[in-house]
């Protein structure tokens, strides 16, 4: 299994594929595990994609909001179809093998999705303050143009810095090995058998995960420290309760996800072990995009309506 592709440093001769590791190296754990990933993320797209369809066609749902909710919804399905389908069809398959092309186009959109969801539930996260902090200014303020002004520096933000690092880690010489230790093509494990210096690209890495996650980290903190103040300045326990739920799903979700990429980018080069990232990453990449859905929709009135609003009208029509 262990197919080592040594690169010619005369000739510059770069590896055309690549091996995935994979999540075991246990045979007789594919086959539950494929059952397993193959139920998860039938529920991720089900969830999400259900989710996309439910807050566009419902009237109720046209606010900032599910507006946010959907393009999260719609980030979480990116990313996770950027990984799962390949990670499920390694599990059938005798060689792990995806192409050099297929690998950078994977660390491509992956990083285009996974910052997106940072920002995104930044954005929701301002939402939040807005809509309890200064609720009479809150459509004037959120309007139509300032949530898509959001989302699409989110989206253009994402694509550049996927973009250089995907570039610059492709342009690396992978001559130590063509192994990955991972289920699918992540930053650090393909900087780790690249034969050349990789301080630079090490440095961008590590400066984009820090500047992502702490600005995106102090939008939300400084969010909820107004909310929190602005909730207890309520006279109204009912109204302090109804302010609290609002942003109960929403924390909820950023505690998983930011807590799981805190544990992995944040910590020094020298103290990582890729058995415990890929444990992590399994959490955030497949784990939390099918939980979303459920944190947004159980804990959320709006959205139970809306679902019982839709399947009446499909019960009507039969």
């Amino acid at each position: 299994m262990e197919q080592m592709i040594k690169l010619n440093e005369t000739t510059g001769r770069q590896v055309t594929e690549f091996i995935l590791m994979g999540i075991t190296n246990h045979p007789e754990l594919q086959g539950p595990l494929f059952v397993l990933f193959f139920l998860n993320y039938m529920a991720t797209c089900l969830g999400n994609l259900g989710l996309i369809i439910l807050t566009s066609v419902d009237s109720h749902l046209q606010t900032p909001m599910y507006f946010f909710l959907k393009n999260l919804a719609f980030v979480d399905f990116g990313y996770s179809t950027a990984v799962g389908p390949k990670m499920l069809i390694n599990f059938i398959v005798e060689k792990n093998i995806i192409s050099f092309n297929g690998c950078s186009t994977q660390h491509f959109f992956f990083g285009i999705f996974i910052v997106s969801e940072i920002f995104i539930l930044s954005a929701m996260a301002y939402d939040r303050y807005v809509a309890i902090c200064k609720p009479l200014l809150y459509m004037v303020i959120m309007s139509d143009r300032v949530c898509w002004i959001l989302v699409a520096i989110s989206y253009l933000y994402s694509m550049m810095a996927s973009l250089l690092v995907t570039i610059k880690i492709f342009n690396l010489s992978f001559c130590k090995s063509n192994i990955i230790s991972h289920f699918y093509c992540d930053s650090l494990p393909l900087v780790s058998i690249s034969c050349l210096d990789t301080t630079e690209i090490e440095l961008i890495i590590m400066s984009f995960s820090a500047f992502n996650l702490v600005s995106s980290l102090l939008i939300i903190l400084l969010s909820y420290m107004f909310i929190v103040v602005a909730i207890l300045r309520m006279n109204s326990s009912e109204g302090r309760l109804k302010a609290f739920s609002t942003c109960g799903s929403h924390l909820t979700g950023v505690v998983a996800f930011y807590g799981t990429l805190l544990f992995m980018y944040l910590q020094p080069h020298s103290s990582h072990s890729f058995d415990t990232d890929k444990m992590a990453s399994i959490f955030y990449t497949l784990v939390i995009p099918m939980l979303n859905p459920l944190i947004y929709s159980l804990r959320n009135k709006e959205v139970k309506g809306a679902l019982k609003r839709v399947f009446k009208k499909l019960i009507n029509q039969n």
